[in-house]
């Protein structure tokens, strides 16, 4: 079968690869000879992490030296049953501990003991954070209430959204700058999702049809792209299914049924997961970590890494010391369990797209390409897909709202730069020249919070003031930003299309060499611009030729070109400067083969060349 695990993909269609591995630190366990506890959970904050263990401790570690920055227990005979989270609005922390009892602290704090706390009127599942928003609180009976609202009443009512149903997942998503969260509920052997959006609250419910499915539900993950849920769920056998769900769903009564089509499979027939879990590196991959036990009873555990579009394994790395199955995803690393550590593991993402997987796309350098974090959710305004980046704890002065654990003033910060929400009031009522030099200034900063998403809203700003100025086109800020690695057409769609109307050349050219997914009327509505270019016209454009130098003796082309003009004026220099002395011109015969001449100039040729790597153009045949 050609999804065999075996199977591996040539050198050249190796597009995601695992790269250098560390400890970050040592699990907690129950002492002894006896294996350690799974994390309860990890909360990424820029270049740290959060990790709560199954006992009583949370603590703060910095991912780049592996070391703890802070570290909080909960009392004796108390036990944290909901993992610690960053709440982004303010800087804090927040868990719950025995299921009800709320507790905020921020890193400066010291003892729990003396940090605020509430108690509510129902159990806790899960806290999730969200970008700009106050973090989501999921009860254990499917309410949804963001943190502000319940802490100004702790004690109010917590109404039932079912009674016999258990969740087993849940994930928070930001559509259109409005929160919501996705989870899964199991009862009698039936799954059920439900879709919970805020602001205003909407609550959706689906059934997932299990068809001949027989194997066991071990994971799940979601990606958010057009309005668009979708859940992959990984069973015991390897299989992993895809599930659309439809954010824009009618208020009926009438419960869907959502069906599920097999989107890979990541192991070969006859070898079951123990445990496992998934994980969306990017569009077009994932990773799977879990404990797998052949028909031979060979049990070997590992981590691996596959491309969903092409269903081809990319790497793998074993897991000896024995791992709980547990993943996470964060920038462009790995969290796994291995034995008693918490391993960090660099991995790689490349284009997926069939030029690559021909090998017709040069590898950059590692070294020349900046390494982007990606969360697949987000959505844009417009509903379409936007990578969610870095989280960041904002400035103590920064906060919408006073630090609920705060106890005394906090002293003069420094200076700061330039934040997003300053450039984006600039380009709202600036020059373009302004604009550009507050953007290069915003770019080169050592640390840009929010790098995707900062990016994404700089552009649609300049997009929204292009529509509403005509006069307005900063050429130059949209081709910095075209060039910035790991864009693509979904996370800018209008990007291309002021480009197409101002036939900014340049820019199409960088899109269209950046951008993988770009659609097929876009790719025609370029070509048909550049073909109705004059030569004469690009000529004047400071374009990069180097794509097409090894197909088109650019200085061969032009000298032949000038000495053909000479002849056909009757005059030529070298023959005047080798004869100058004879009072007649002995005119030279150049017969010139046009057939091994380029068509079209070299300018052209390079807008040209993008069209012969496009996935697109291809054909079977």
């Amino acid at each position: 079968s050609r999804l065999a695990y075996g199977r591996r993909g040539n050198s050249r269609a190796k597009m995601a690869a695992f790269c250098e591995e560390f400890t970050l630190c040592t699990l907690a366990g129950l002492g002894g000879s006896a294996p350690p506890q799974g994390p309860l959970g990890l909360e990424p904050d820029r270049d740290r992490v959060l990790l709560t263990d199954r006992g009583r401790t949370v603590t703060l570690y910095e991912v780049s030296d592996q070391k703890p920055l802070g570290c909080w227990s909960v009392k004796q005979g108390q036990t944290i049953t909901c993992p610690a989270v960053c709440n982004f609005e303010t800087g804090e922390f927040v868990l719950i501990h025995d299921d009800k009892v709320l507790q905020i602290w921020k890193e400066d704090d010291t003892n729990l003991d003396k940090v605020f706390k509430a108690t509510l009127s129902a159990d806790v599942y899960r806290i999730h954070s969200v970008p700009r928003a106050e973090p989501l609180v999921l009860f254990k009976n499917g309410a949804v209430k963001s943190l502000d609202v319940l802490l100004a009443a702790p004690q109010q009512e917590i109404k039932n959204v079912f009674s016999n149903e258990v969740i087993r997942w849940s994930e928070a998503f930001m559509e259109v700058e409005k929160p919501g969260v996705v989870f899964i509920t199991e009862q009698d052997g039936n799954c059920f999702i439900y879709v919970q959006r805020c602001n205003p609250y909407v609550l959706h419910k689906f059934k997932l049809d299990q068809g001949d499915e027989s194997s066991t539900l071990l994971s799940f993950a979601v990606y958010l792209t057009n309005k668009t849920v979708t859940l992959l769920c990984l069973y015991s056998n390897g299989c992993v299914y895809q599930v659309p769900i439809p954010l824009q769903q009618s208020e009926s009564e009438e419960q869907h049924i959502l069906p599920k089509s097999l989107l890979t499979r990541v192991e070969e027939s006859g070898s079951v997961f123990k445990q496992a879990s998934i994980a969306v590196l990017d569009k077009d991959h994932i990773a799977v970590t879990g404990c797998l036990d052949s028909p031979d009873r060979n049990i070997k555990e590992r981590v691996s890494l596959w491309n969903i579009k092409f269903q081809t394994l990319q790497d793998s790395k074993e897991l000896p010391l024995g791992s709980t199955g547990q993943c996470w995803c964060y920038r462009d690393r790995l969290f796994v369990t291995h034995g008693k550590e918490l391993k960090v593991i660099l991995y790689k993402c490349e284009t997926s797209s069939l030029a690559a997987a021909l090998g017709k796309i040069k590898s950059t350098p590692t070294s020349e390409t900046k390494s982007l974090s990606v969360n697949w959710n987000m959505i844009q305004e417009d509903g379409l897909l936007r990578v969610q980046p870095d989280q960041s704890v904002p400035a103590k002065g920064e906060s919408k709202r006073l630090l609920r654990s705060r106890r005394t003033t906090g002293t003069k910060t420094q200076p700061e730069t330039l934040t997003v929400e300053q450039l984006l009031l600039i380009i709202k009522n600036s020059s373009p020249n302004v604009i550009e030099e507050k953007l290069m200034n915003f770019l080169s900063s050592a640390q840009i919070p929010d790098f995707q998403v900062s990016v994404g809203n700089i552009i649609s700003a300049l997009m929204n003031r292009c529509e509403a100025e005509p006069t307005f086109y900063p050429s130059n800020c949209l081709v910095q930003l075209a060039q910035i690695q790991g864009l693509s057409y979904s996370m800018c769609p209008g990007l291309m299309t002021v480009a197409l109307e101002k036939r900014d050349v340049c820019l199409l050219q960088l899109c269209l060499q950046q951008f993988p997914d770009i659609p097929e009327a876009v790719t025609c509505a370029c070509l048909r611009t550049f073909l109705s270019i004059a030569d004469d016209s690009l000529e004047e454009m400071n374009m990069n030729i180097d794509s097409v130098s090894g197909y088109i003796d650019i200085a061969h082309n032009r000298k032949t070109e000038n000495q053909s003009q000479v002849i056909q004026n009757g005059f030529s220099s070298e023959v005047l400067e080798e004869n100058s002395c004879d009072a007649q011109l002995t005119q030279k015969s150049h017969a010139i083969d046009r057939s091994k001449l380029c068509p079209v100039g070299p300018q052209k040729a390079t807008l040209l060349y993008p069209f012969s790597t496009k996935e697109k153009f291809y054909s079977d045949g």
